[in-house]
């Protein structure tokens, strides 16, 4: 073979004409002819094999030529046939290049076959991608034949796609490189093969689950190329070409520089792409299509999968944690996380590995406080993950936790989520205890310390001395002291002979206590251990001459360097005897091996102990956190908060039930989400229980929910009942069993506390309510067992029995058909009114809330329960005159009781206060559920029956009737409609009326309390008992709600209790009875608003806080008007309390739903708040004024307050009033418009500006109008701030300034206009767009309020007298005639109708 083929850089390069010896295409075959040629192509395949291809390459090429033009067909035989031959090479070349007798032109012949083969396999590939993503973008798949016919070429083209890269991995995996010279594959042909996979790589749907064959081909195509064919360097400057333009690949090309690195053992492409990477700047990375969210994602998912790989070049990507990019912050803390949890971890890191963990760790913690919210909720995330596979060391614990709670106060929503779900991941998997309570750890830890203590304070007495061999001292100083040896024994001057006989006569001095050789030598071995190396040699040498028969010095009778240093190395070491007989003579050293050890573990308990409560009380400090999140607006917080509640409490940390309980409300959210976490939640904490058999499962869920409803408040129970009234109604196969369980502890068949006993009781009712014949098959069994002989010895039971009781009423189960009543001769109300009755003359606290229960029980389940509410109320009142007639002298006690004058013949006769209470509470209720009695039940019951008539008579109408009904249809609708309207108008009439007349008549037994009622509340010396004095007014505002009239004669001495009475409860009291009656009689209570709001202003917090939730149900449902009242309601938002503060908050948030309702108050509020007389600081007026001011957003509304709050200016008279109007105006968020409007109002304000509280205010506003303002308004807010400053220097220094004497010559009559205010004249008006004419005050002082529109008459002002005069005039204790509001507004009402009906 005499040519070469080359592979071109261009398809078209081949038909040019090339070099010497180069193939060129001769014949470019046209479309028609090109399945003739292609049947030869396959024919000779068949015959010659894969080296066909150098015949034939012509027709391969022509078909790529024509690609556009030649039939679908031709080019799928074409690809077939090119795979066959790369697949026909694949199989013949491995035995030809394992032989070495391969001559040069066979060689060039399988090379010349290998280059045809794939190059037109992989531009033939490359061209059927590009045309099936056109194809794709233009066709949809599905509509129509071609639709069709193109779905399903695409989806043969996908499982050929396969085809080609096995054929293309099976030749490039052979060593194919032997065929090139020198083994050196040309550059043109790995990339002809790189190119098309990289085509393959743009496909959209390449990261799709359905391309996971294609993707691992091209993979392993590629890592071939990578490992044997020299394309590491080029192939990862393709990863980070193609990472940017393609953001889907990111998850591909983390998969492909995996394997490359791990199956192939090419690990430096991992270096090569991760620098690139590191190496783009931030502000590479900051503009727009540079790839960065692919960039991170790619670094992200290969830390996940090869982190060990990652850490060697881990230092490049930090850089990244320094940019502004924070989604490549994000993916390096991911990194990190990620080599943390399954690199640095575990107990066996080396002191290297140990630094780079700790290292790494501080990063992460340093970025739970990124200026980015997505990178501290990611870096929490990360932290998650790390405590869930327990890789955190335990010495950053406290840290980190400390850390998390920190992040719940973030202001990123998925911060706050990802840090309660890191705190989830703490509790779930924390080293410590699985009970975690700081209070139950603090005595444990005390006694440990204490212990601890006494151990180190034993031990430190008996602490031993670090002994250092003398053998090793001696090494040590031997070289300075031969220096000093020998310096010693070189001969010396006459002056230092001197020197030395001097020094020796002081050493002999102190030398005269050494009386023998042993002595001396003791004396050289202190003066070598204190370092007096001359002295030591000196002595030694005298020594000799003192001791010459001595052991020790006998050596040194030649006197030389060398004997002088075995001399004192043998008196400093000692010989092995002497050594071992000085040991002997030492005393015993105490083996402290043991108590160090002891010791330690001491210590290390104590440091557990103290770990695990400094953990258990940032447990604590979360949950109080998170309890808080319950209610927040955000569903995703919510249900993490009740998860994190849920987790808390299954480890039992303390404080947990308390997250548990408030969270049960939340299951009457109208959100669908929150509800099922929180009905979820409760399944899995108390529904779902553990055991080997049913009785065992239902007593822990009877058990569980019985510690639940222990200390539950009454809003607490009724949120429990939907969730155990949605269990009994799932049809459980507990449910038998869980009521037999419950039946047999409140019977006391089973021994159980009295508390349990309740709970059992009040589950049965929240199983009536699913199941009402729980409870009504069994009323004989709770009639016997909680209201019997025994009832009066625990009241509390009887009550819960009552309410269990009540729980197959219509009322709860809302029943249509005919009312379920039982006869009046029942058991039950035999044993209650016998209850009641008893109860009145004993003083028990309970029986007051088992009295209203009963009744409520009475008016529900009896037939005419008037008839029986009256014999008991005569029964009641007999055995209290029996009590005061049989044991007056009992209750002669002053404190006790007081002078009763219920009749006139026993003035002289005691009775007992708490007794007289329970007698008139029952009284009240009586009335009150009569009342309810009357336009519920009975309104109800004429309902039905007038329905039922009708419908009779209905059918007693024959077919003829329906003909003439047909026939007047309209007219006949018409008059129905009016009969039907009229008897339920005639109903309410005829309820209205008995409530008016029979409730209240002289036969009436509840009229003959209602003298006594009045006489308690109209007395309060005489009558000072707290239990009376709080029942009679509760019981007087309940016979209130009867009718009209008695309303209007005793609204007046409910107000004066209101005011007057001294105990707090009483007030509170009276606030939400007169709540109710505003809601039922509005007409009557409307004058009286203004006391109502007097008692937000009370002294006592339970007070204010019962009057603002009164007030805000009552304004909210529009009962009563808006008016300037509310400006006590914005004085609460400064409240010292924080639960009033957070109500008063609540109010004006529901407000500012209305359209206009705080705009229209504002002026109102401000002109009160700013009122010298109420003394306000400056502080909490701006506290204020800042909430209020948060909404108004409108453009229009900021525009018109801007105007009024001037025109305020002109009526204001003191300086604190200036200041708190200009605060008011910088408060605004202001805007172009209203910008404009200050500076037509410049009159109203520019006189006070000399004040810095004025000036001040005015000139921020023009601080935030500056920021993003355009030139030209930029321009306007900068002149007005330089009116401002000169008006107010020039009132400082009392020097006009520059422009000011511009403006003055401009215009003559500014400078009157600054210096004063002018006063408003009658006659000028100005007309604003959609405005009436402005009014202006004319009153002076009093003024300071909003001009109306139409003057009205001044309300009177009611005054009280002191409370001497109470005292001295007690029989006149209510208020005059003349000091009652007259009614000046009536209220529109609802029809009697429409409220019966609600």
């Amino acid at each position: 073979m005499s040519w070469d083929f080359f592979v071109p850089v261009c398809t078209g390069d081949l038909v040019k004409t090339g070099g010497i010896n180069q193939y060129v295409v001769q014949d470019v075959v046209p479309p028609k002819q090109l399945p003739s040629n292609l049947s030869r192509f396959k024919a000779a395949l068949r015959s010659q094999g894969p080296l066909c291809i150098l015949e034939h390459f012509d027709t391969g090429y022509s078909v790529l030529q024509h690609f556009n033009s030649v039939e679908p067909g031709v080019k799928e035989d074409t690809l077939e046939l090119l795979v066959q031959v790369v697949s026909g090479l694949a199989a013949s070349l491995p035995a030809l290049l394992i032989t070495t007798s391969l001559s040069a032109g066979e060689r060039k012949e399988k090379l010349n076959a290998v280059k045809m083969s794939v190059f037109l396999l992989c531009k033939l590939t490359e061209t059927l991608e590009s045309y099936s993503c056109r194809q794709s973008i233009v066709t949809v798949p599905g509509k129509g034949k071609k639709g069709k016919a193109a779905g399903e070429g695409m989806l043969q083209w996908d499982s050929e796609r396969e085809t080609v890269l096995q054929a293309l991995v099976q030749l490039l995996q052979l060593d194919i490189r032997s065929l090139w010279n020198l083994s050196l594959v040309e550059e043109e042909f790995t990339s002809c093969v790189t190119c098309c996979c990289y085509k393959l790589l743009e496909n959209p749907t390449i990261s799709h689950v359905k391309s996971k064959p294609t993707r691992d081909g091209i993979i392993h195509l590629l890592g071939v190329l990578i490992k044997k064919y020299n394309h590491l360097l080029g192939a990862s400057v393709k990863v980070i070409q193609l990472l940017q333009h393609f953001e889907q690949l990111s998850s591909v090309f983390a998969q492909a520089v995996s394997v490359w690195s791990t199956e192939y053992g090419v690990r430096a492409i991992i270096g090569e792409v991760v620098r690139e990477i590191g190496q783009k700047s931030s502000e590479e990375l900051a503009r727009e299509g540079s790839g960065v969210k692919a960039f991170a994602s790619f670094i992200s998912e290969l830390g996940g999968l090869v982190p060990e790989l990652m850490i060697p070049n881990i230092s490049v990507l930090i850089t990244h944690l320094e940019g502004e990019s924070h989604t490549m912050r994000v993916a390096v803390c991911e990194v990190l996380g990620e080599i943390l949890v399954r690199v640095l971890c575990g107990d066996s890191l080396n002191d290297s590995g140990k630094a780079d963990r700790d290292r790494f760790f501080d990063t992460l913690q340093e970025h739970l406080h990124d200026t980015h919210s997505h990178v501290r909720a990611r870096v929490l995330h990360v932290y998650t993950r790390i405590v869930n596979s327990k890789a955190l060391p335990l010495c950053r614990y406290s840290e980190v936790m400390e850390l998390a709670v920190g992040r719940l106060m973030d202001k990123s929503i998925n911060a706050v989520k990802s840090a309660i779900q890191l705190l989830a991941a703490f509790i779930a998997h924390n080293p410590y205890s699985c009970k975690l309570s700081s209070a139950d750890l603090k005595k444990p830890l005390e006694k440990e310390m204490s212990k601890f203590r006494e151990m180190k304070e034993k031990l430190e007495g008996k602490a031993p001395v670090a002994v250092i061999k003398a053998s090793e001292l001696w090494a040590a100083m031997e070289p300075e002291l031969l220096v000093t040896v020998r310096t010693e024994l070189e001969p010396t001057s006459e002056t230092e002979k001197e020197q030395q006989e001097d020094e020796e006569d002081r050493d002999a001095e102190e030398e005269k206590g050494a009386e023998d050789d042993r002595a001396t030598a003791v004396m050289v071995a202190q003066y070598l251990r204190v370092n007096k190396y001359r002295n030591a040699v000196r002595l030694c040498i005298r020594a000799y001459g003192r001791f010459p028969e001595s052991e020790m010095f006998a050596s040194l009778s030649t006197l030389t360097p060398e004997t002088l240093m075995e001399t004192m190395a043998l008196i400093f070491k000692g010989s092995d005897e002497n050594t071992a007989e000085l040991s002997q003579n030492l005393p015993p050293t105490p083996q402290k091996e043991g108590a160090d050890g002891e010791l330690k573990k001491q210590e290390m308990l104590v440091q557990y102990l103290r770990d695990t409560e400094t953990f258990a009380l940032q447990v604590e400090r979360a949950i109080s956190v998170i309890n808080t999140m319950l209610y927040l607006k955000t569903t995703s917080v919510v249900q993490e908060a009740v998860q994190f509640c849920v987790t808390v409490c299954e480890f039992s940390v303390a404080n947990s039930v308390s997250g548990v309980r408030k969270m049960l409300p939340l299951v009457w959210s109208t959100d669908t989400a929150i509800k099922d976490a929180v009905v979820q939640a409760y399944r899995r904490l108390y529904l779902n229980p553990q055991g080997d058999t049913i009785r065992m499962k239902a007593q822990t869920l009877v058990d569980s929910l019985s510690e639940l409803m222990v200390d539950a408040s009454l809003g607490t129970i009724q949120c429990l009942e939907e969730i155990v009234q949605e269990f009994f109604g799932t049809g459980s196969n507990l449910q038998s069993t869980v009521v037999q369980v419950l039946w047999e502890r409140f019977t006391g068949k089973r021994e159980t506390s009295a508390l349990n006993r309740r709970a059992a009781v009040l589950l049965l009712g929240m199983a009536a309510r699913a199941e009402r014949e729980v409870v009504l098959s069994n009323l004989d069994t709770l009639c016997s067992v909680a209201l019997g002989e025994k009832v009066t010895e625990d009241f509390l039971l009887a009550r819960d029995t009552v309410i269990t009781i009540c729980s197959i009423t219509d009322h709860v189960r809302l029943s249509k058909g005919a009312p379920f009543r039982l006869p009046q001769d029942h058991q039950l109300f035999t044993c209650l009114t016998q209850a009641l009755a008893e109860g009145v003359v004993m003083e028990n606290p309970y029986w007051q809330s088992f009295m209203e229960q009963a009744v409520r029980v009475i008016y529900f389940l009896a037939e005419s329960p008037d008839q029986l509410c009256s014999r008991l109320l005569q029964r009641s009142a007999r055995l209290l005159l029996d009590q005061i007639v049989e044991g007056g002298e009992v209750n002669r006690d002053p404190g006790q009781s007081q002078d009763g004058s219920q009749e006139s013949n026993e003035q002289d006769e005691q009775v007992n206060c708490v007794c007289l209470a329970q007698l008139l509470s029952l009284c009240g209720c009586v009335a009150f559920w009569q009342i309810s009695h009357l336009e519920r039940s009975v309104s109800a019951e004429l309902r039905r029956r007038r329905g039922v008539t009708e419908e009779r008579e209905e059918k007693l109408k024959g077919p003829s009737s329906k003909a003439k009904q047909t026939a007047n249809e309209s007219a006949m609708e018409e008059e129905l409609g009016l009969v039907g309207a009229s008897a339920e108008d005639t109903e309410a009439e005829l309820i209205r009326k008995i409530c008016e007349t029979e409730l209240m008549a002289e036969e009436n037994l509840l009229c003959a309390f209602l003298p006594l009622l009045v006489k308690v509340c109209s007395s309060p010396g005489r009558y000072s008992h707290p239990q009376l004095t709080t029942a009679a007014c509760l019981a007087l505002s309940q016979y209130m709600m009867i009718s009209p009239s008695v309303c209007e004669e005793n609204v007046r001495l409910m107000f004066t209790v209101l005011e007057r009475s001294s105990l707090p409860v009483v007030r509170a009291n009276a606030v939400i009875a007169l709540g109710d009656l505003t809601v039922r009689f509005p007409n009557i209570l409307e004058p009286w608003t203004q006391n109502l709001y007097a008692r937000l202003s009370d002294e006592v917090p339970s007070v204010r806080q019962t009057a603002v939730t009164v007030l805000t149900q009552l304004v909210l449902k529009d009962v009563l008007k808006v008016k300037g009242q509310v400006s006590e309601v914005a004085v609460l938002l400064i409240d010292p309390k924080p639960h009033i503060t957070s109500l008063a908050l609540n109010f004006f948030n529901e407000l500012a739903t209305k359209d206009n309702a705080i705009y229209n108050l504002l002026p109102d509020i401000i002109s009160r708040l700013s009122d010298p007389e109420r003394g306000m600081s400056a502080e909490d007026f701006n506290t204020i004024m800042k909430q209020l001011f948060s909404y108004i957003t409108k453009e229009r509304q900021t525009e018109s307050l801007v105007e009024k709050l001037c025109q305020r200016f002109r009526t204001a008279k003191t300086e604190r009033q200036w200041c708190d109007l200009a605060m008011s105006l910088s408060l605004l968020s202001m805007c172009e418009r209203g910008f404009k409007r200050l500076q037509e109002c410049w009159e109203c304000y520019s006189d006070k500006l000399t004040e810095p509280g004025v000036y001040q205010p005015l000139l921020s506003i023009t601080a935030k109008l500056r920021r993003g303002a355009k030139p030209q308004f930029k321009a306007q807010v900068d002149e007005f701030e330089k009116r401002l400053t000169a008006v107010h220097t020039r009132g400082l220094e009392n020097v006009e300034s520059p422009e000011m004497e511009e403006e003055n010559q401009g215009d003559g009559s500014s400078e009157k206009t600054v210096m004063r205010t002018p006063l408003p004249a009658r006659g000028r008006s100005r007309t604003k767009r959609g405005q009436t004419k402005p009014s202006t005050s004319s009153h002076g002082d009093d003024s300071f309020v909003t001009p109306r529109k139409s003057c009205k008459s001044k309300k009177p002002v009611i005054t009280f007298s002191s409370d001497e005069e109470e005292e001295e005039e007690e029989e006149d204790a209510v208020m005059a005639d003349s000091e009652t509001p007259k009614v000046t507004t009536p209220i529109a009402r609802t029809s009697r109708r429409a409220r019966l009906r609600n």
